[in-house]
C-alpha cells in the first residue's frame, strides 16, 4: 500500500489496546476485515482487489453473502496472493523479482542467508521458485573463475593470515590470492538438504574439479559430524547424523582420488556408527579398496560393533583388501574379441609399488590386531594370506606381527603355531630380525633352525667363500618342508642322539646370542623396519662368526632333510630345548612335523 494513499495520512497499522486487532490510520473508514489465523486487519477493499486476484475472489464471495470479513489461513508468498502484472503493472511480484535480482542475488552471502531462511516455507510450490533461484545463484558464483571473484568470502578462518597469503599494500588494503575452494566453508552453514541441492547443481555444471567437490564434502563432514576426526563417538541425534553421512557418500564423485583414502575410512567408520544402510557401507568399501595404498595401518583400525568379542572389525578390512586385489584380477584377462586373440592375458593395473605399500600396511595392521587376546587365529591367517602373493623384499613386519600374536596367545598348540609361522619366509628376515628370532622361545624349533640356516647361507655368500656343507637339497628341505605332509618312518638310535644334540646345541646357541646382546647393550625388543633400532656392527659381525662356528649344527639339520626332523618343532615349541629322555622314549616323535 506504499503507493496507494488513503486520505492525507501515511498508511500505518495501529492497534487500539488489542494487539490482535490492527487497522490502517486513514481518514476513510475501513470496509473489510481480513482475518489471518488469530489476527484481524481492518482494511479497505479497493486497494486489495486492485492488486490481488486471490483477495478479489474472497471479497467477491463475501459481498454475495453480505459478510464484511474474509478468512485467510496463511500467506506463504506473493504467488499465493496472485499479485501478478496481469492484475496491475508494477505489482508486488515484479518488485520482489527486481529486488532479488538487483540486490540479493548479486551478493554471495545474502544469497546464502535467503536460502537458509526459506527452509521453514518449504515444500510449498510457490516458494520452491525462490529456493531454486537461490541455489542457482550460489552455484553460479561457486563456479566463476577465481580471477573474477570480487565479492566478500570466507576461507580458512582459523588459519593465520600469512598462511592464506594475506599481504598489505601501500594503502593498507589486504589482498590475497583467491583459492579454488573459497566457497566451501560458507556452504557448510547450510542444512543438509540445501547443501545437497547446491552441490548437485555445482556438479551438473561440470566446471569445478572433482577434487574441489571432494574438499567441500570433507569440510561439511568435519563441520556437521561430531568428532568426525576421531571416527565418530556417541553424540547427539543419530538419525540426523545418518542423513548427513548418507548424503555425503551419495554426493562423492565417482572418480578415484576426489577424496583421500583417509577421509573415506572416516566416513566408513561414521557409517558403521550411525548404522547406515549396507549399500552405503559397501560403496565406501569399494572406494577405499580402489586407493588402499594411500592408507596407513592406523587408518584401517576399525572398531568392532558393540557386542563383538574382538576389538577390531577384521572382516571389513578383508573386504577392502579383496577389493584392492580385485582390480588387478579383473584386468589380467581381457577379451579383445575375435580369432586367436580371444582371452589374451594382459598385465594387471596395480603397480608393484602400490602392492608393496598395501602389503606393508597389512603387516602393520596385523601387528596391531595381534594384541587382541580374543582375535581368532583364522582371522589373522586369512587376512595375511590375502597379500601373501605380493612379493616384498623383507618379512620383518610380518615376523613382528606373528611374534606379537604368539606372545598374546600363549595357548596355541603346535599345529596352530605351524600354521601361523608358514606365513613368513625366513630367507627375507633382516640380520636384526634373525638375531631376535634365534633367541625367540615362542617360535617352533624348526623355524629357528631355518633362520640359522639361511643366515649362514647369507653370511657365506656375502664373504665369497664356498660352502660345501650346505647343499641345495638342504635349502629346499628347510624352505618348503612345512608345505608337505608329515612323513612317518623308523629311526635308529643315531637319529635320536642327533635330536638330543641339536636341541642342546640350539639351547646353547641361544644363550651365547643372549649374552652377546647383553654385553653389547642391545635391547631385547625387536622393532619392524619403520622403527629398527641401531644395531652395533660389532654385534652383527660376532653373530655371523658365531653362526659359522655352529656350521656342524646347521649341516646336521639341513642334511637330514625329511628324516629325523621330529626332534625339531615338536621337541621345543616354547623354550627351545628338549628333554633327552622325553625325546628317546616318546614313539609319537618319530613322525616328522615341519614349520616354515
Amino acid at each position: 500500500m506504499k503507493f496507494m494513499k488513503l486520505g492525507s495520512k501515511t498508511d500505518t497499522f495501529q492497534t487500539d489496546g488489542n494487539n490482535n486487532v490492527r487497522f490502517v490510520a486513514s481518514d476513510l473508514a475501513s470496509d473489510i476485515v481480513v482475518s489471518i489465523d488469530d489476527m484481524k486487519f481492518h482494511l479497505h477493499k479497493y486497494p486489495l482487489i486492485s492488486k490481488s486476484s486471490h483477495l478479489q475472489k474472497l471479497i467477491s464471495l463475501s459481498n454475495e453473502e453480505s459478510i464484511d470479513e474474509v478468512q485467510i489461513s496463511d500467506i506463504p508468498g506473493a504467488e499465493y496472493l496472485g499479485m501478478h502484472e496481469t492484475i496491475e503493472k508494477g505489482n508486488l511480484l515484479y518488485k520482489i523479482d527486481v529486488f532479488l535480482s538487483s540486490s540479493i542475488f548479486r551478493s554471495w552471502k545474502d544469497s546464502i542467508i535467503l536460502l537458509q531462511s526459506t527452509k521453514s516455507m518449504l515444500p510449498r510450490d510457490e516458494e520452491q521458485k525462490v529456493v531454486n533461484r537461490c541455489i542457482e545463484s550460489i552455484a553460479n558464483k561457486a563456479c566463476v573463475d577465481v580471477s573474477k571473484v570480487d565479492w566478500s568470502y570466507t576461507y580458512n578462518r582459523k588459519k593465520l593470515l600469512e598462511e592464506n597469503g594475506v599481504e598489505s599494500n601501500q594503502t593498507g588494503v589486504r589482498t590475497r590470492n583467491v583459492p579454488k575452494d573459497w566457497w566451501v566453508e560458507d556452504l557448510c552453514e547450510l542444512e543438509v538438504d540445501m547443501f545437497k541441492s547446491v552441490i548437485t547443481n555445482i556438479k551438473t555444471k561440470e566446471i569445478q574439479s572433482n577434487e574441489v567437490i571432494g574438499e567441500a564434502l570433507k569440510a561439511y563432514a568435519y563441520r556437521k559430524l561430531p568428532n568426525f576426526s576421531k571416527g565418530m563417538v556417541p553424540c547427539g541425534n543419530v538419525s540426523k547424523h545418518r542423513l548427513i553421512v548418507d548424503t555425503i557418500v551419495k554426493l562423492l564423485p565417482a572418480e578415484k582420488g576426489s577424496v583421500s583414502c583417509r577421509i573415506l575410512v572416516k566416513l566408513l567408520k561414521a557409517a558403521i556408527f550411525v548404522e547406515s544402510e549396507d549399500r552405503i557401507k559397501e560403496d565406501l568399501v569399494k572406494r577405499i579398496g580402489q586407493q588402499l595404498e594411500e592408507a596407513s595401518a592406523n587408518d584401517v583400525l576399525i572398531r568392532a560393533p558393540d557386542g563383538e568379542t574382538t576389538m577390531y572389525d577384521v572382516g571389513i578390512v578383508q573386504k577392502i583388501v579383496r577389493e584392492f586385489m580385485m582390480k588387478d584380477h579383473n584386468s589380467e584377462i581381457e577379451s579383445v574379441g575375435g580369432g586367436e586373440l580371444e582371452g589374451i592375458r594382459k598385465p594387471g593395473i596395480l603397480s608393484d609399488a602400490s602392492k608393496l605399500m598395501v602389503a606393508k600396511l597389512i603387516d602393520g595392521y596385523l601387528a596391531e590386531i595381534a594384541k587382541d587376546p580374543n582375535l581368532p587365529l583364522s582371522d589373522f591367517v586369512s587376512l595375511a594370506e590375502l597379500v601373501s602373493g605380493i612379493a616384498r623384499p623383507a618379512h620383518d613386519g610380518l615376523y613382528r606381527a606373528i611374534d606379537t600374536y604368539l606372545k598374546e596367545h600363549p595357548g596355541l598348540n603346535k599345529g596352530e603355531k605351524k600354521r601361523i609361522c608358514k606365513l613368513m619366509d625366513c630367507r627375507k628376515l633382516s640380520v636384526d630380525a634373525c638375531l631376535h628370532a634365534v633367541q625367540n622361545e615362542r617360535l617352533p624349533m624348526r623355524v629357528v633352525v631355518q633362520v640359522l640356516y639361511f643366515e649362514q647361507v647369507r653370511t657365506t655368500a656375502s664373504s665369497g667363500t664356498s660352502t660345501p656343507d650346505i647343499t641345495t637339497k638342504g635349502i629346499k628341505d628347510l624352505s618348503i618342508g612345512s608345505n608337505g605332509s608329515s612323513k612317518s618312518g623308523t629311526t635308529n638310535p643315531e637319529d635320536d642322539t642327533d635330536a638330543v644334540s641339536t636341541a642342546e646345541e640350539l639351547k646353547a646357541l641361544r644363550k651365547e646370542l643372549a649374552s652377546l646382546r647383553l654385553s653389547n647393550g642391545v635391547g631385547n625388543g625387536y622393532k619392524d623396519e619403520e622403527a629398527k633400532p641401531s644395531m652395533d656392527k660389532a654385534v652383527i659381525g660376532k653373530m655371523k662368526g658365531l653362526l659359522k662356528s655352529k656350521k656342524s649344527f646347521i649341516k646336521l639339520w639341513a642334511s637330514k632333510g625329511g628324516h629325523g626332523e621330529n626332534s625339531g618343532s615338536d621337541s621345543s615349541e616354547s623354550n627351545g630345548s628338549a628333554n633327552p629322555e622325553e625325546v628317546k622314549s616318546t614313539p609319537s616323535r618319530n613322525r616328522r612335523h615341519s614349520v616354515s
